[in-house]
């Protein structure tokens, strides 16, 4: 019985790999350059949304059983088409509808057929990245006791932008007031996010290479101090902020290995590696699972790391390195981004690939709610204001719908206790567009702003759309970013993304992003006449993305 069994399964088997080898055509040859060429597009382009291994997440999965082109033109088990390589060709140039931006403008003809052979290969595995590798590459470049005591420059610290300069693999800071670029500063490529320290001394930046850099502030010029590599590729970074450890502890968050570092605050020293890699909420298990985001909460000494493949949320206690103790709240799949609400007490992340907001409480260290939303959320930090009918509320935008989603939100005051059974509930969606990256507003002001840079109509990508608090029943005023900047017109399109308040809250910059080799720029705004201040351009300030104001980064506001 037990060899029939055997060769029952072997039988099985053998005619599982004939009959795949029959259904499709052999992947596409390249050879070793080109391969490497389109390894290298994949990662800077591709890797952000699709996964290295290609399982998909915020975008579509690219395994071959997708990509490769059936023999007879035959639909999959599924029922859907596989793609082949005119298909894919087509998305690759001119976008979905879902959120992917056309590469058109980007990429030559002869790199995005490059790109649809690449993708209808089995995906390699890259290697593995240990402590011993994340130690060798740690370099304190200014040791502690050889930096500044005090504020050795005049700049007003408060109002500094950490300017993402994406394609340069580098981050420009801007002085907030006199709107001059201070230093030019070489980080790792693709700089997803800068986060300030407690003191606000400290920036810390980490490029999607996995390169962290420590920037001091108080050097005469703002300057890197140290650095470390915590893998191929990296999208979040945080600091400790509970009373008694400010600046003591820094964490960052790993796409490939699925991991996160813990590491000394002023030094970068790595402390610790842990791994993602587990069961995702649906009970099987994922080998990519990526730290997408992660915040430092104010009332414990935790920070709340965001799996964006399991769709599980890890609230992680550093008061004890050695012996760490981790929460493991089960939300949805895939994690994105999220901010804090208007108290900070719960944390608002977007799980997008379920269409759903996950909140959770850090106070009692559960989840508080999981909100049906429109496809695609995508709230950066999101926004926080009061809604003249639903009293607080929460703000995400979507890539792959035309609403801005608003959400209501606890709180302890007792001038807002008639809105408490709103609370957790969509109130109201906003008239937008899809292709929403950021929403951003500011205490003080009296505007929600919108970006829509992944949309595919030029004319809106280009542009940002501003709302009146007071009435969100329509846009008072669509900008086009673009127009305003007085840049020359090309063909390739100039994104306008990612809205940032000075720290009084007084204006609103907006970068434009256009290709490596057009004139790139970021434009101020004054936020109660939405009327142009200043347009910031520089040969040096290639391809501006992510602003982030120190105060408002150091404090969470938005």
């Amino acid at each position: 019985m037990k060899q029939n069994i055997v060769g029952m399964l072997a039988l099985s088997a053998m005619t599982v790999a004939m009959g795949s080898a029959f259904a499709q055509t052999a992947a596409p040859t390249l050879a070793a350059a080109e391969k490497e060429q389109a390894k290298k597009i994949y990662f800077e382009r591709c890797a952000g949304c699709h996964g290295v291994l290609r399982k998909g997440a915020t975008g579509k999965n690219l395994e071959p059983h997708w990509t490769k082109t059936d023999k007879e033109g035959k639909t999959t088990e599924g029922g859907t088409l596989n793609l082949g390589q005119n298909r894919l060709e087509k998305i690759i140039g001119y976008g979905t509808d879902g959120g992917m931006v056309n590469f058109d403008d980007i990429l030559s003809k002869q790199e995005i057929a490059l790109m649809a052979k690449y993708i209808q290969n089995t995906p390699d595995v890259p290697p593995e990245y240990s402590f011993k590798e994340t130690m060798d590459s740690w370099k304190v470049i200014v040791p502690v006791d050889k930096r500044p005591t005090k504020q050795m420059n005049n700049l007003n610290l408060k109002n500094l932008f950490s300017v993402t300069l994406r394609d340069s693999g580098e981050v420009a800071l801007i002085d907030g007031d006199t709107k001059q670029i201070v230093n030019i500063v070489k980080t790792g490529y693709a700089v997803h996010i800068s986060r300030l320290s407690k003191s606000g001394r400290y920036v810390y930046v980490i490029g999607r290479d996995g390169r962290l850099s420590l920037i001091d502030l108080w050097m005469e010029k703002p300057a890197v101090v140290a650095e470390v590599k915590i893998g191929f590729d990296a999208r979040s970074v945080d600091t400790s902020k509970f009373k008694g450890y400010e600046d003591k502890y820094a964490i960052a968050g790993s796409y490939w290995p699925p991991q996160y570092v813990i590491m000394e605050g002023e030094t970068l020293k790595p402390l610790k590696v842990v791994s993602t890699r587990g069961m995702t909420v649906d009970g099987e298990y994922h080998p990519e699972p990526r730290v997408a985001s992660i915040v430092s909460s104010e009332i414990k000494p935790e920070w709340v790391v965001n799996v964006k493949e399991t769709g599980q949320i890890l609230l992680v206690d550093y008061s004890d390195i050695e012996n760490l103790k981790t929460t493991t709240i089960a939300s949805a799949k895939f994690l994105h981004d999220g901010g804090w609400d208007a108290t900070k007490r719960y944390f608002l992340v977007a799980a997008n690939a379920s269409n759903k907001i996950a909140a959770v409480d850090t106070k009692e260290g559960k989840l508080a709610a999981l909100i049906d939303v429109a496809k695609i959320p995508h709230p950066g930090r999101g926004a926080n204001f009061v809604h003249p009918q639903f009293g607080p509320v929460w703000a995400t935008g979507h890539l792959g719908a035309d609403v801005v989603t608003l959400i209501s939100t606890p709180s302890d005051d007792p001038k807002f206790a008639q809105y408490k059974p709103h609370n957790w509930k969509v109130v109201q969606e906003i008239k937008h567009v899809p292709g929403n990256l950021f929403v951003k507003t500011h205490p003080v002001s009296k505007h929600l702003w919108a970006d829509s840079p992944q949309n595919p109509e030029k004319a809106i990508a280009e542009s940002v759309t501003v709302w009146d608090m007071a009435d969100l029943s329509k846009p008072k005023k669509v900008i086009n970013v673009a127009k305003d900047a007085g840049l020359p017109e090309t063909k390739a399109v100039k994104r306008a993304v990612h809205p940032e308040y000075s720290a009084d809250g007084s204006e609103v910059w907006v970068s434009l992003w256009g290709g490596k080799t057009d004139q790139s720029a970021i434009v101020v705004y004054d936020d109660k006449t939405l009327a142009v201040k200043k347009v910031i351009t520089d040969p040096k300030m290639i391809t501006p993305t992510g602003k982030f104001n120190v105060y408002n980064t150091q404090h969470d506001i938005y």
